[in-house]
Protein backbone atom coordinates (compact mmCIF):
# COMPACT_ATOMS: atom_id res chain seq x y z
CA UNK A 1 0.00 0.00 0.00
CA UNK A 2 2.91 2.34 0.66
CA UNK A 3 4.11 2.11 -2.94
CA UNK A 4 0.57 2.68 -4.20
CA UNK A 5 0.23 5.76 -1.98
CA UNK A 6 3.52 7.17 -3.28
CA UNK A 7 2.48 6.43 -6.88
CA UNK A 8 -0.67 8.50 -6.30
CA UNK A 9 1.19 11.29 -4.48
CA UNK A 10 -0.50 10.67 -1.13
CA UNK A 11 1.05 11.50 2.21
CA UNK A 12 2.20 7.98 3.10
CA UNK A 13 2.63 8.73 6.81
CA UNK A 14 -0.95 10.02 7.01
CA UNK A 15 -2.46 7.39 4.70
CA UNK A 16 -1.04 4.11 6.02
CA UNK A 17 -2.58 4.30 9.51
CA UNK A 18 -6.04 4.74 7.93
CA UNK A 19 -5.96 1.44 6.05
CA UNK A 20 -5.32 -1.03 8.87
CA UNK A 21 -8.33 -3.32 9.14
CA UNK A 22 -10.29 -1.60 6.37
CA UNK A 23 -11.17 -3.03 2.98
CA UNK A 24 -8.74 -1.66 0.40
CA UNK A 25 -11.53 -0.92 -2.06
CA UNK A 26 -13.42 1.13 0.54
CA UNK A 27 -10.36 3.13 1.55
CA UNK A 28 -9.41 3.90 -2.06
CA UNK A 29 -13.01 4.87 -2.88
CA UNK A 30 -13.09 7.26 0.08
CA UNK A 31 -10.15 9.18 -1.41
CA UNK A 32 -12.23 10.11 -4.48
CA UNK A 33 -9.14 10.34 -6.67
CA UNK A 34 -9.97 11.53 -10.21
CA UNK A 35 -9.71 8.82 -12.87
CA UNK A 36 -9.19 6.03 -10.32
CA UNK A 37 -11.37 2.92 -10.33
CA UNK A 38 -11.28 1.67 -6.71
CA UNK A 39 -12.07 -1.94 -7.67
CA UNK A 40 -9.28 -2.11 -10.26
CA UNK A 41 -6.76 -0.47 -7.94
CA UNK A 42 -7.71 -2.70 -5.00
CA UNK A 43 -7.30 -5.81 -7.17
CA UNK A 44 -3.87 -4.62 -8.33
CA UNK A 45 -2.76 -4.01 -4.74
CA UNK A 46 -4.12 -7.37 -3.61
CA UNK A 47 -2.27 -9.24 -6.37
CA UNK A 48 0.98 -7.67 -5.18
CA UNK A 49 0.26 -8.45 -1.52
CA UNK A 50 -0.52 -12.11 -2.25
CA UNK A 51 3.03 -12.70 -3.49
CA UNK A 52 4.67 -10.45 -0.89
CA UNK A 53 4.09 -12.56 2.21
CA UNK A 54 7.72 -12.81 3.31
CA UNK A 55 7.92 -11.63 6.88
CA UNK A 56 4.31 -12.50 7.71
CA UNK A 57 4.35 -14.27 11.07
CA UNK A 58 1.75 -15.23 13.63
CA UNK A 59 1.12 -12.96 16.59
CA UNK A 60 2.81 -14.77 19.46
CA UNK A 61 0.70 -17.66 20.74
CA UNK A 62 -1.99 -17.48 18.04
CA UNK A 63 -1.41 -21.00 16.67
CA UNK A 64 -1.54 -22.62 20.11
CA UNK A 65 -4.63 -20.63 21.07
CA UNK A 66 -6.42 -21.63 17.86
CA UNK A 67 -5.55 -25.30 18.49
CA UNK A 68 -7.18 -25.02 21.94
CA UNK A 69 -10.50 -23.92 20.44
CA UNK A 70 -13.13 -26.48 19.43
CA UNK A 71 -12.56 -27.07 15.71
CA UNK A 72 -16.03 -25.88 14.65
CA UNK A 73 -16.48 -22.93 17.02
CA UNK A 74 -14.22 -20.15 15.75
CA UNK A 75 -13.99 -17.83 12.77
CA UNK A 76 -11.68 -15.32 11.22
CA UNK A 77 -13.19 -12.05 10.01
CA UNK A 78 -10.85 -10.08 7.81
CA UNK A 79 -11.02 -7.10 5.50
CA UNK A 80 -8.67 -8.90 3.14
CA UNK A 81 -9.93 -10.69 0.03
CA UNK A 82 -10.10 -14.49 0.29
CA UNK A 83 -6.93 -15.32 -1.65
CA UNK A 84 -4.88 -12.78 0.31
CA UNK A 85 -6.29 -14.05 3.61
CA UNK A 86 -5.35 -17.63 2.67
CA UNK A 87 -1.85 -16.59 1.61
CA UNK A 88 -1.24 -14.71 4.85
CA UNK A 89 -2.62 -17.50 7.05
CA UNK A 90 -0.40 -20.01 5.25
CA UNK A 91 2.65 -17.75 5.56
CA UNK A 92 2.01 -17.34 9.29
CA UNK A 93 1.58 -21.09 9.75
CA UNK A 94 -2.02 -20.73 10.92
CA UNK A 95 -4.87 -23.07 10.02
CA UNK A 96 -7.81 -22.10 7.88
CA UNK A 97 -10.80 -21.57 10.17
CA UNK A 98 -14.11 -23.37 9.81
CA UNK A 99 -15.62 -19.96 9.01
CA UNK A 100 -13.68 -17.31 7.11
CA UNK A 101 -15.46 -14.03 6.38
CA UNK A 102 -13.55 -11.88 3.89
CA UNK A 103 -14.02 -8.59 2.07
CA UNK A 104 -15.92 -10.34 -0.72
CA UNK A 105 -18.53 -11.67 1.71
CA UNK A 106 -19.88 -8.28 2.78
CA UNK A 107 -21.37 -5.29 1.03
CA UNK A 108 -19.92 -2.77 3.48
CA UNK A 109 -16.58 -3.18 5.23
CA UNK A 110 -15.56 -2.51 8.80
CA UNK A 111 -16.56 -0.49 10.84
CA UNK A 112 -19.94 -1.77 9.67
CA UNK A 113 -21.00 -4.76 11.83
CA UNK A 114 -22.14 -6.92 8.89
CA UNK A 115 -18.93 -8.98 8.88
CA UNK A 116 -19.23 -10.05 12.53
CA UNK A 117 -22.96 -10.65 12.24
CA UNK A 118 -22.28 -12.90 9.23
CA UNK A 119 -19.55 -14.85 11.05
CA UNK A 120 -21.85 -15.48 14.02
CA UNK A 121 -24.65 -16.58 11.67
CA UNK A 122 -22.32 -19.01 9.87
CA UNK A 123 -21.18 -20.40 13.23
CA UNK A 124 -24.82 -20.78 14.28
CA UNK A 125 -24.52 -18.56 17.35
CA UNK A 126 -25.83 -15.21 18.52
CA UNK A 127 -23.25 -12.48 17.94
CA UNK A 128 -23.87 -11.29 21.52
CA UNK A 129 -22.32 -14.57 22.69
CA UNK A 130 -19.13 -14.01 20.69
CA UNK A 131 -15.76 -12.83 21.91
CA UNK A 132 -13.82 -11.00 19.22
CA UNK A 133 -10.05 -10.51 19.24
CA UNK A 134 -9.21 -7.40 17.20
CA UNK A 135 -6.12 -5.43 16.29
CA UNK A 136 -7.65 -2.59 14.24
CA UNK A 137 -9.76 0.38 15.29
CA UNK A 138 -12.36 -0.22 12.55
CA UNK A 139 -12.58 -3.86 13.63
CA UNK A 140 -13.22 -2.89 17.24
CA UNK A 141 -15.98 -0.54 16.10
CA UNK A 142 -17.52 -3.26 13.90
CA UNK A 143 -17.46 -5.92 16.64
CA UNK A 144 -18.92 -3.59 19.25
CA UNK A 145 -21.63 -2.39 16.84
CA UNK A 146 -22.55 -6.04 16.22
CA UNK A 147 -22.92 -6.59 19.96
CA UNK A 148 -19.89 -8.83 20.50
CA UNK A 149 -17.45 -8.52 23.36
CA UNK A 150 -13.97 -7.40 22.28
CA UNK A 151 -10.42 -7.98 23.41
CA UNK A 152 -7.79 -5.84 21.71
CA UNK A 153 -4.53 -7.51 20.71
CA UNK A 154 -1.97 -4.73 21.01
CA UNK A 155 1.20 -6.45 19.70
CA UNK A 156 1.28 -4.51 16.44
CA UNK A 157 -0.43 -1.32 17.56
CA UNK A 158 1.12 2.06 16.96
CA UNK A 159 -1.85 3.98 18.36
CA UNK A 160 -3.91 2.76 21.33
CA UNK A 161 -7.38 1.48 20.53
CA UNK A 162 -10.65 1.74 22.44
CA UNK A 163 -9.79 2.04 26.14
CA UNK A 164 -13.16 0.50 27.06
CA UNK A 165 -11.95 -2.85 25.68
CA UNK A 166 -9.78 -5.31 27.53
CA UNK A 167 -6.31 -5.31 26.00
CA UNK A 168 -3.64 -7.99 25.89
CA UNK A 169 -0.34 -7.83 24.03
CA UNK A 170 -0.47 -11.27 22.33
CA UNK A 171 -2.22 -14.64 22.42
CA UNK A 172 0.66 -16.12 24.38
CA UNK A 173 -0.58 -18.16 27.35
CA UNK A 174 -4.26 -17.98 26.24
CA UNK A 175 -6.09 -21.29 26.38
CA UNK A 176 -9.71 -22.00 25.48
CA UNK A 177 -11.62 -24.55 27.53
CA UNK A 178 -15.14 -25.86 27.02
CA UNK A 179 -17.27 -26.25 30.15
CA UNK A 180 -19.88 -28.95 30.82
CA UNK A 181 -22.60 -26.83 29.18
CA UNK A 182 -20.60 -26.30 25.99
CA UNK A 183 -19.54 -22.71 26.68
CA UNK A 184 -16.00 -21.72 25.80
CA UNK A 185 -13.96 -19.94 28.45
CA UNK A 186 -10.61 -18.30 27.82
CA UNK A 187 -7.91 -18.28 30.47
CA UNK A 188 -4.38 -16.97 30.56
Amino acid sequence: MGAWAIEHELDVEAFLPTIHGARTVDRIASLQLPGINPEVEAQRITEGEIVAVDGIVEISGAANFLRSLPADRWAIVTSAPLELAKARLKAAGLPLPPVLVTSEDVTIGKPDPECYELAAQRLGVNVNECLVFEDAAVGVLAARAAGARVIVISANQIHPLDPACATIPTYKHLIARVDDEGFIGVTA
